[in-house]
């Protein structure tokens, strides 16, 4: 059983538009709904693996019943807490005439402090009862600042594995607790610790820096560049297809499911890896964010490449001898 801990989520109004000028008026020519948030989107696509899961994450006000009747109608499985905060919400802007997408985000949650002690109270019950717990997206305000921190050390007490996608003024202490595997995009990096990552050495160096933490596995994601990977203190290069991109949102959190998979049916690193650059490469080149089927993956996957860098693994051949 996964479990995903989603701290911000996101009620998405998506809006499409024949074509929008700036200024005019329009007529929207198709309006939905649809729930969002990194944790949101893994439980999404690991539905459509066919792995077991369940979403927690918190909800308040108007648009949190409209995002607790989205996820009921998408059948994930999910536990809440109530705040009396609004949940967040963004509207999703498409122009159909070029295929652009325009996303204009509302304000953060206010979580207090009592409704965060009370959502850690109930994490460490369902960590108990999980194989994977993923801590996956931002942290919307000070109070929640602590809680993905205190998630990974009880998943690490529990002996759970523990996979970590963040960004924000919580990430150092997310990695100081030590998660089992970590998947960051490149520019969230560079962005919240103030580095460049754009060589490969600056990139190896960072995924060194994550080994000497005690992070077994680690991913580092680049848009249509070349994914940079961890295993231990080997390094690996995950070379995807070139596609032709509708809308890339939410394909670091297909990337992710895609790990997740992985590790929840005991697959080998070179495949699981090539699994989740083919979610994400398929997940880009669609509007739906993280539907992609078993099928529309496996058209990529035989085209991903998995490559060492710098020193190889040792293959110890242990087939019997008759």
């Amino acid at each position: 059983m996964v479990l995903t801990v989603t701290l911000n989520p996101l009620l998405e109004r998506r809006l499409s538009y024949e074509k929008v000028s700036l200024g005019k008026s329009h007529r929207c020519i198709k309006d939905e709904f649809t729930a969002g948030g990194k944790g949101i989107n893994v439980s999404r696509q690991l539905n459509l693996l066919g792995i077991k899961n369940s979403a927690f994450t918190f909800i308040g006000g108007g648009s949190g019943k409209i995002f607790r009747h989205i996820l009921s109608e998408g059948q994930i499985d999910f536990n809440l807490v109530q705040t009396k905060s609004e949940t967040r919400s963004a509207n999703l802007i498409i122009d159909e005439s070029n295929n652009s997408l325009t996303t204009f985000f509302g304000t953060n949650s206010n979580v207090s402090k009592e409704e965060a002690d009370e959502f850690k109270q109930k994490l460490d019950k369902m960590i108990h009862n999980s194989s994977i717990i993923v801590f996956s997206g931002s942290s919307p305000c000070e109070e929640t600042d602590d809680i993905f921190p205190y998630g990974i050390e009880l998943a690490n007490r529990y002996d759970k594995i523990s996979v970590l996608d963040t960004y924000g003024s919580h990430l150092q202490n997310c990695i100081e607790a030590t998660p089992t595997v970590i998947h960051n995009n490149t520019s969230e990096v560079e962005e919240t610790f103030g580095i460049q990552l754009k060589t490969e050495k600056e990139k190896l160096d960072y995924l060194d820096q994550l080994y000497r933490k005690g992070i077994k596995l680690a991913f580092l994601t680049d848009g249509a560049n070349e994914t940079y990977a961890s295993k231990f203190d080997f390094h690996y290069k995950i070379v995807s297809p070139k596609i032709s991109v509708i809308d890339s949102a939410g394909s670091g959190d297909a990337f992710t499911a895609g790990i997740v998979y992985g590790l929840e049916s005991s697959l080998v690193f070179d495949e699981f890896s090539k699994i989740a650059a083919a979610l994400g490469s398929a997940n880009a080149g669609v509007w739906e964010t993280c539907s992609v089927t078993k099928d529309q993956m496996e058209k990529y996957f035989d085209r991903i490449k998995v490559e060492p860098v710098g020193k190889k693994m040792k293959i110890i051949d242990d087939s019997p001898n008759y």
